[in-house]
């Protein structure tokens, strides 16, 4: 009968008053048992532990019937004692036909079958039922629902099975109306907000999931904010109490964090001192990087102990192992540190057992530690291999333990890894000021057929442009630290910029490696088949008429980026810097011959509590021409991702001889760029903040290029300034960027932009 509850399979008859029971003893010459069909007599005799003419008492009886009603296969049981005759009347429970699911839309039916434990074909357990229910209302609350109910109901079908049906009622997101803090008084809410992984309701929250309370999250974000303030000298941090209140209506949570910041401790003295025969300290106090006023950070700590490490084995030193001792000086808040050489524990790495991948190849895991069977085991490794794996991205969890081996000098490494998704297929819009309205289609896998390779195959188009692309990538060719990428790139563009097209076709190989803890290098290949066209009207001037004449052009040629970034290992987390510096050189086969050389400088420092952020930029290029034809899409043509408030193209040398007043670009630039961002005082929910910019730069030189009596001016150059102010707002399809710009100087044929919507890229 639907709607059945559970409850209701657990009545029991009782047919006899146990008051008369306890005070009679019964002898049964015979056993008879009704109402079984799955189970057999001697079975249910066996469980009443009752023997035919054996003399029990009424406790006895009472003992049977328990066993029985406690042996889970019965719906009733009852008991009655008919002169010499014992008589058992059971009900047995039905089997389970089927387990179904209702009114679930956030949790998939999948998702819900791998969390109740009822099995069709199965004797149907009522506590069971009632546990499957308890388990799927708790899936909900992980996923915000605190309101979520689950009723198990039955329906009745013939040959004594039931269906089980889960109805659902997941209810609304608990979301959290308001993240606050207590006791912060260095940085504010809105600064401590941001370091948590849990956030506060915005006004995208039906597409933003983190906002909802998840209790399982609340020390995951006590961590956050203890690093967060350990890395930046506050070692007293803690957070005393974690408070949640529940709003009236139920949908919502007040969470307040009460924390203790403390004083801001700076390193001290730092010194290295040894206690390991035949190890001299002075060979390694030169690898330390930290230096005394520097504000304390554990990392930093940990990066000089690594250092030490990696130098004892290149200097053949096993077992070494690196001790900070930290001496605490209150009055002038400093922290001496001591990093103290001794002999550790002669102990190897027997192996390392990988578990709980279905997909990912063992070698992907492996080649993350630096370690392999038959090395000295390094405890410091063995964590930073953990945190290694985990930030492949392929794993849900991962677990990395030293557990004994076959021997106390053997220790066995446990890897237990449980994977998840790292496909994705993307179907989506776009929208840029410079290229119109398009859409995209992306496929990515970040770890291709379990090697860990990535792969990304993009169409995307727009009113202006179309591209193809192909990229792949082995982080760990070989099994070392070294990168191959391979690109290939097709794109056709119909500028509204320019009175031409072109077709673009890029081959490029590429590998990266490390020359030190914050610089790499990447050498590459470019092979490029380049083709300006001419559109049905011809409005060329003479030099662009000339480049499109000049019909595809081949270039073959070779570089190398150099790469610089201190936020690897910065000693102030407030802080960074980018230095970039690249050169192309073409001429291997080809059609062209030509150096070109960019150079790219970004400094960025966090200042008042770490609410405005000050950013200054300086880039710039040359291009040196050998041979071949020097064309417009082989120069520099300023975007305004590089000098903001112009156009694409929209200064430096034009060729106003033509009806489109083409942009013709130049062979030298340079361009400089400073932003401020800060917060509006907005209510923080709208994810919206403020910036202003000053941008000045200037594109010139067109040597080697023959004019044919066209009409260019702008070819010696000169410097534009820009002034602006910036929105930005984060969405859930990324942050945007609004751009309001006013050119301060400028020249006549420049082609101003005094709007630009973008996608915000961080430095």
């Amino acid at each position: 009968m639907r709607g059945a509850s559970v409850y209701a399979l657990l009545s029991a008859a009782w047919m006899a008053p146990a008051a008369e029971l306890a005070a009679q003893e019964y002898q049964f010459n015979s056993v008879v048992i009704n109402g079984n069909e799955r189970i057999g007599d001697s079975a249910i005799i066996a469980r009443t532990g009752i023997r035919r003419g054996q003399t029990v008492s009424g406790g006895q009886l009472n003992d049977a019937y328990q066993a029985l009603q406690d042996s889970g296969l019965f719906e009733s049981v009852a008991i009655e004692p008919q002169g010499g005759t014992l008589v058992i009347t059971v009900t047995e429970l039905p089997t389970l036909n089927r387990v179904s699911f209702e009114g679930n839309r956030r949790i998939k039916d999948e998702t819900l079958t791998q969390i109740v434990k009822s099995q069709e074909r199965r004797v149907f357990n009522p506590t069971q039922a009632e546990a499957d229910a308890a388990a799927i209302a708790e899936a909900y609350s992980n996923e915000g629902r605190l309101s979520a109910r689950v009723e198990p109901r039955i329906i009745r079908r013939d040959q004594n099975r039931v269906d089980l049906v889960f109805e659902i009622f997941e209810g609304d997101n608990v979301e959290i109306e308001r993240l606050s803090f207590v006791g912060n008084r260095v940085y504010s809410d809105r600064r401590l907000r941001r370091v948590l992984g849990t956030k506060q309701a915005g006004l995208f929250r039906r597409l933003v999931k983190r906002d909802t309370f998840v209790e399982g999250r609340v020390e995951a974000d006590k961590q956050m904010l203890r690093d967060f303030y350990l890395s930046r000298g506050y070692v007293d941090m803690r957070t005393t109490a974690v408070n949640g209140e529940l709003t009236e209506e139920r949908d919502g949570y007040f969470v307040s964090y009460n924390i203790t910041e403390g004083q801001q401790f700076r390193f001290g003295d730092v010194n290295v001192v040894s206690e390991m025969n035949g190890v001299n300290a002075a060979a390694y106090r030169d690898i330390i990087k930290v230096r005394p006023g520097v504000v304390y950070s554990p990392t930093l700590v940990e990066n000089d102990i690594a250092r030490i490490e990696r130098q004892a084995i290149r200097d053949g030193v096993d077992f070494l192992r690196v001790e900070p001792r930290i001496d605490r000086n209150d009055r002038d808040l400093t922290l001496n540190v001591t990093y103290v050489i001794s002999r550790g524990p002669r102990v190897f790495v027997e192996r390392i057992d990988i578990e709980g991948n279905t997909t990912t190849l063992d070698r992907v895991i492996r080649r993350e530690f630096d370690s392999v069977e038959g090395d000295p085991f390094n405890p410091r490794e063995i964590r930073q291999a953990a945190e290694r794996i985990r930030a492949l991205g392929y794993f849900e969890t991962a677990e990395v333990n030293a557990r004994e081996g076959s021997s106390g000098e053997q220790v066995v490494v446990d890897v237990d890894v449980e994977e998840k998704p790292t496909g994705s297929l993307n179907f989506g819009g776009s929208f840029s000021s410079n290229d119109g309205i398009g859409v995209a289609i992306s496929f990515a896998e970040q770890n291709f057929l379990g090697r860990g390779q990535r792969l990304s195959l993009t169409v995307s188009t727009a009113e202006d442009a179309t591209r193809y692309g192909i990229n792949f990538v082995e982080p760990r060719l070989l099994g070392r630290d070294l990168s191959f990428g391979l690109t290939l790139d097709y794109a056709e563009t119909n500028s509204s910029y320019t009175s031409f097209d072109t077709n673009r076709l890029i081959f490029r190989p590429s590998l990266t490696f490390p020359l030190s803890e914050n610089s790499r290098m990447q050498v590459r290949y470019t092979a490029e088949e380049l083709e300006m066209l001419q559109r049905e009207t011809p409005t060329n001037g003479l030099v662009i008429a000339d480049d499109i004449a000049a019909g595809p052009q081949f270039t073959s040629s070779i570089g190398y980026t150099y790469t610089y970034d201190t936020r690897l290992t910065g000693l102030d987390p407030t802080s960074g810097v980018l230095l970039q510096f690249g050169q192309d050189f073409a001429g291997i086969g080809g059609d062209n011959e030509y150096i070109k050389t960019t150079a790219k400088v970004i400094g960025e420092k966090r200042i008042l509590n770490e609410e405005v952020t000050l950013r200054a930029t300086l880039e710039g290029g040359a291009l040196a021409w050998r041979s071949g034809n020097n064309r417009v899409v082989d120069r520099f043509v300023l975007s305004p991702s590089v000098l903001r408030g112009f156009e694409p193209g929209g200064i430096g040398p034009r060729d106003i001889g033509g009806a489109a007043d083409d942009p013709l670009g130049g062979n030298l630039y340079i361009a400089a760029r400073f932003d401020v961002e800060f917060p509006l005082g907005l209510p923080e929910e709208y994810g919206i903040s403020g910036g202003l910019f000053y941008d000045v730069g200037n594109l010139w030189d067109l040597s080697d290029v023959n004019y044919n009596g066209g009409t260019v001016v702008g070819e010696s150059g000169s410097f534009r300034h820009v002034i602006g102010v910036s929105l930005f707002w984060d969405t859930p399809v990324g942050p945007l960027q609004f751009n309001f710009s006013k050119a301060l100087k400028k020249e006549v044929f420049d082609k101003e932009q005094s709007f630009e919507l973008t996608l915000r890229t961080e430095f």
